[in-house]
């Protein structure tokens, strides 16, 4: 049998632990909280489709309750991974897969990535501050993973899918490797579409153009993806964003196989939904800001590709963020990114 440990079992953690148990996996969980608490009592259920479904998983607050494991997936914020990456040892033997569910650019994304640029096999500062989570972890237990689907904690110990069920997985040099296949199949057992792609990273950056743009301004402004899309005036300001977004991502040598205007359109047509960061500022939960645009204004430093409408945005946005108290400057990174 797999072992799975789920670090972070909210919304999209405890949806995946289900279906991963669904499948058959020995799926552990760390969570914290009233969240834990009920999981321990009840277990976890999820609601999906109408239907509900109630897991009896292991639970903790501390990962060395737990045996070494197969797979380690991080489903909290990218930006809390390097608050935890030293607790992770025990989990590891040498074999240990890790996965990292999280929006923006990943901690290990240069590592292999033949980019033809200085940044190979170099740790994105704006990610993973002194490169500890690089030290930490290893890059080569890192498999990527681009997150698709919505989820949201109803009530402790409950997760409603509210829609999506596609969670692409790729290794970071392209290879298909046998615990690639092997997860692969597990979630799609699990009732998931989990497609194995040669070039993670492009499908990276794809999700990454809604992220850079539609984000920050519903951040900013509380207006919904229809609205911001509908509207002349964002609707410029998201395509400047994504035009630099762009830029520094074929820098790197990535393909973007559709248009800024259809990917507008695209996002435009979710009526009423606000994406996590927003969401994140009505929950009063500290903001993904970093992995999102400070990563790119980074890289577009480093190799001298402008990025002037995302530095003036990401700076709105971090002063709005830090006055409500879900946002710390960190001194190095903003050197890097101004």
């Amino acid at each position: 049998m797999v072992n799975i440990c789920i670090y972070g079992a909210g919304a999209i953690g405890g949806y995946l632990g289900c279906c991963l148990s669904k499948a058959g996996a020995n799926v552990s969980l760390i969570a914290r909280g009233p969240h834990k608490e009920a999981i321990e009592k009840f277990g976890l259920t999820l609601i999906s489709n109408n239907i509900s479904e109630t897991f009896n998983l292991k639970v903790t607050d501390n990962p060395n309750d737990l045996d070494a494991q197969d797979y380690v997936i991080l489903a909290v914020k990218a930006h809390s991974i390097s608050s935890i990456a030293t607790s992770l040892k025990p989990l590891f033997h040498k074999k240990t897969a890790v996965l990292s569910a999280v929006n923006g650019l990943p901690w290990w994304y240069f590592y292999n990535a033949h980019s033809g640029t200085q940044l190979d096999n170099t740790h994105i500062e704006s990610v993973d501050p002194k490169g500890l989570i690089w030290e930490t972890i290893n890059p080569k237990r890192a498999i990527g993973c681009v997150v698709y689907p919505a989820c949201e904690i109803e009530k402790p110990g409950t997760i409603r899918h509210i829609e999506g069920n596609r969670f692409s997985l790729g290794e970071p040099d392209g290879i298909n490797s046998e615990r690639l296949k092997i997860l692969s199949s597990l979630l799609i057992d699990g009732g998931l579409k989990a497609p194995q792609k040669k070039r993670i990273r492009d499908e990276i950056w794809i999700k990454l153009w809604g992220n850079c743009s539609f984000n920050p301004i519903s951040a900013i402004t509380g207006a919904s993806l229809d609205m911001i899309g509908n509207d002349l005036s964002t609707r410029y300001l998201v395509t400047q964003l994504m035009n630099e977004c762009q830029n520094v991502g074929e820098a790197l040598g990535i393909k973007f196989n559709v248009s800024i205007n259809d990917r507008i359109n695209g996002a435009a047509a979710i009526i009423g939904h606000k994406p996590s960061t927003r969401q994140d500022i009505e929950m009063k939960r500290p903001l993904e800001i970093d992995p999102i645009m400070s990563a790119l204004i980074e890289i577009g430093v480093k190799l001298n590709v402008p990025t002037p409408m995302l530095k003036n945005i990401n700076a709105v946005l971090k002063l709005k963020a830090e006055y409500l108290g879900l946002y710390k400057r960190d001194e190095v990174i903003e050197t890097l990114t101004i």
